[in-house]
């Protein structure tokens, strides 16, 4: 089943489309992440930019737009409605298709130590992946907002962030957590009274005894009045539920709603809800939507096409290094299935702890030979880029080839190393793992063994090209000790997958 998850990286930026535009350009420039909606407010002074790929993509575009905001946003100068406390001031990870919470929580955690380690943006880890129980409401992280945690940073051990220093920077902090699909709704009124805007939202919202799943507050945006809300389970208190009761208390006051506003994307589902209310069709099933009925018919094939034609086309990329990759890639997978397989069953009790662990390791593994798939392109395509550049000196241009063909060498360098690794995992959960997927689990240390060796030829092809002997020597007996380790943790698995399974 194809992997989807959702990233929805708030930005305290809402009124130069330059620094939007720059921010949603990093997420673009990550192959397999898809920019789906910019939403910007100028009164919030604050975009929503709403992206979806496969884990490892969505990660690296996450990055990019944390770093990119870190540049471009200082918050010593921001002025605006929202609460915030950072340049990308909360990041969320949605769990859409083919993925679990504790697999957002996994990508949550990966991205807070990148981001704290390589860009000095303290962060704080919140919703499902929340490090403790206070930090798992985003309103106590953003207390007092950015004022209040510069002054408090590094001074009160519980700002203490959960990755990267703990000290005052322009561009803030950045709570990153997991969270199931929130929709961001506004509704407007016939008036431009705040007083009783807020009485409004103070009606509506949980906290002070409206409905769950409902945070609401209010403002005058262009001199009307508005009811922003963030309803964080719509499932539970649907949208209609929720567009009823303020019309019922604006009411009360002798105003009613002018127009709604939808900030970001919205659920099918929600949509479907809400229209089986109002046009009273209680007894619909979601498969008499056309576009779900067709989406059912195509979803089912799990055939890599994408990957296939474009591996099959006359173009040098993508190549052996993207489908060592590929192949790592897909060994980490069935070592994942196979300790799935065992977790939670009676008969692998005792060896649940060991399979929870080997399910922990590998699924950043995956997450990592799976973004090389594309850095292999990349790296390729960079360095034809180099050879190519006209407008460097031919000194210049021989330092940037050089440099550009050692980046080439050292993504195939890494799949052999995560491919490594992914073996040893293998032989873990074949030994330990449950009897009836046996062969997956001996498959995917072959499959690291193949990755190994093909990685290995695409290291050794651009050692050729490479100046520094020292550099070189020191991949070859590197390259030597895992492809013989790989290779011998092989034929172990195999071994023991036939004794276990009795052939």
């Amino acid at each position: 089943m194809r992997q989807i998850v959702e990233c929805v990286p708030n930005f305290s930026e809402g009124r130069r489309p330059e620094t939007i535009e720059a921010i949603a350009d990093a997420i673009r420039g990550v192959q397999g992440a898809h920019v789906l909606d910019v939403s910007a407010d100028a009164d919030h002074n604050r975009c929503v930019i709403t992206f979806v790929g496969n884990p490892a993509a969505v990660e690296e575009g996450a990055f990019r737009a944390i770093a990119k905001a870190a540049e471009l946003i200082d918050l010593d100068q921001h002025e605006g409605e929202h609460p915030r406390i950072g340049a990308t001031d909360v990041c969320p990870f949605i769990p859409v298709k083919g993925v679990s919470i504790e697999d957002c929580v996994s990508i949550a955690k990966s991205l807070g130590q990148r981001v704290g380690e390589e860009l000095g943006v303290a962060v704080y880890l919140y919703g499902s992946a929340a490090s403790r129980p206070d930090r798992q409401k985003l309103a106590n992280i953003r207390r007092g907002q950015y004022e209040a945690w510069r002054q408090e940073i590094g001074q009160d051990p519980s700002r203490s962030p959960d990755y990267g220093p703990a000290e005052a920077r322009s561009w803030g902090a950045t709570i990153i957590g997991v969270r199931p699909f929130l929709i961001a709704y506004n509704l407007y009124l016939d008036s431009d009274d705040i007083d009783v805007v807020n009485q409004i939202a103070r009606a509506v919202r949980f906290s002070s005894g409206g409905l769950r799943n409902v945070q609401a507050l209010g403002f005058l945006v262009d001199g009307q009045a508005q009811v922003s809300m963030n309803l964080t389970n719509f499932e539970k208190t649907p949208v209609h539920r929720v567009q009823e009761l303020v019309r019922r208390e604006a009411a009360r006051y002798g105003l009613v709603i002018t127009k709604a506003e939808l900030v970001g994307l919205i659920p099918q589902k929600a949509l479907l809800s809400s229209a089986m209310y109002y046009l009273q069709l209680n007894d619909m099933a979601d498969e008499q939507v056309l576009e779900i009925r067709l989406a059912e018919n195509t979803d089912s094939d799990i055939t890599p096409f994408t990957m296939l034609d474009a591996t099959a086309a006359a173009t040098p990329t993508p190549g052996g290094g993207s489908s060592a990759a590929l192949v790592g890639a897909l060994g980490s997978a069935l070592t994942e299935m196979v300790a799935k397989l065992t977790v939670g069953r009676k008969k692998y009790a005792q060896f649940e702890e060991e399979a929870r662990q080997i399910l922990e390791q590998a699924l950043p593994l995956r997450q990592q030979l799976t973004a090389a798939i594309m850095e292999d392109s990349a790296a390729f395509n960079q360095l034809m880029a180099s050879w190519r550049n006209s407008e460097l000196s031919e000194e210049e241009k021989q330092k940037a080839i050089e440099l550009a063909t050692i980046h080439a060498a050292e993504v195939p360098m890494k799949v052999a190393r995560l491919s490594r690794q992914m073996a040893k995992l293998a032989k873990r959960i074949t030994k330990r793992g449950n009897t009836n997927a046996v062969t997956d689990a001996a498959a995917a240390a072959v499959l690291a063994r193949s990755a190994v060796q093909i990685a290995g030829l695409n290291v050794k092809i651009n050692m050729t090209s490479i100046n520094d002997e020292g550099l070189t020597n020191s991949w070859l007996r590197e390259l030597a000790e895992i492809e013989e380790e790989t290779s011998v943790l092989a034929e172990e698995t195999m071994l023991i997958a036939a004794q276990r399974g009795g052939f």
